[in-house]
């Protein structure tokens, strides 16, 4: 990946970093932490690695992106939008109506809300199973002549719940190579952190336990993101993981690794704190 690559993609992950804030602010409520710290992995998805045509979102060969930790949805609504999926006033429509009611932005994503998702989610734990049944139904269908792949994103807190684990040993029982993970390795929860929770180190042995390719990443270096996604890609006979090391906040050192801002938005005094910041990146 070169650098005029590397620079255009962090000036995507800073603009949906910025309105991921500004739809916050006016919606008064959701989620600060993981969106901004999932927005360069966003950013490198919809502008450099998923098959999508946003002018035609069920397009038949699309690659799939399952978002299982739903409360995240600010950065997918985001990315969306900054990819053309709403329209030329796409990313203004997402600002001014997140979780409004009758809004196609809710406060989690809703398929009859919005088409163009791949589900519904929000009780965390059920994405895995969701997407590895769409990988195996492909697999059934096209073999190993896949023509494309099944993204699942999740969260490390939802590593708590029994239903993620399912989906990881029947995708690793059935050697789901068009599968890939990502897990957003922030190290917290709505409750605190990780590791004070419910521990889940060693995180990456417990995967490859299960039959999985695990690969650790910096889920803010675009050029490790490629790597790794690409290493992904060429690993056929076993489903991949990426643990995504992440700064819950990214961009805000305010809002950076505190739990805190998890479920919490900013107030208009902290948004234009956090809005003049980003801007300066600009």
């Amino acid at each position: 990946m070169d650098e005029k690559k590397i620079k255009l993609l962090e000036e995507k992950a800073n603009s949906i970093r910025i309105s991921i804030i500004e739809a916050l602010v006016e919606a008064r409520s959701g989620h600060t932490a993981g969106p901004l710290g999932m927005a360069d992995i966003f950013a490198y998805l919809y502008f450099n690695e998923l098959r999508h045509n946003p002018k035609n979102p069920d397009w038949s060969e699309r690659d799939r992106l399952v978002l299982s930790n739903g409360h995240i949805c600010p950065v997918l609504y985001a990315a969306m939008a900054h990819a053309g999926y709403f329209g030329k006033n796409g990313v203004e429509e997402y600002k001014k109506s997140l979780r409004k009611f009758n809004s196609p932005f809710q406060g989690h994503p809703h398929r009859a809300f919005m088409s163009a998702l791949e589900t519904s989610s929000g009780p965390l734990g059920s994405g895995l199973s969701q997407a590895t049944g769409m990988a195996l139904a492909d697999r059934i269908d096209l073999g190993r002549s896949w023509k494309r792949w099944i993204y699942c994103l999740m969260s490390d807190g939802e590593m708590d719940c029994g239903n993620t684990w399912e989906g990881v040993m029947l995708a690793g029982k059935e050697k789901l190579g068009n599968l890939i993970a990502i897990i957003d390795r922030n190290n917290i929860q709505i409750d605190g952190f990780t590791e004070d929770i419910i521990p889940l180190e060693p995180l990456s042995d417990k995967w490859q336990a299960f039959n999985w390719h695990v690969i650790e990443v910096n889920g803010h270096n675009f050029a490790d993101i490629h790597r790794a996604i690409g290493e992904a890609k060429a690993e056929f006979d076993k489903p991949s993981v990426l643990i995504a090391n992440t700064i819950p906040g990214k961009g805000v050192p305010d809002f950076e690794r505190k739990f805190e801002w998890h479920g919490k938005p900013p107030n208009k005094e902290e948004g234009a704190m956090a809005l003049k910041i980003l801007r300066k990146i600009c």
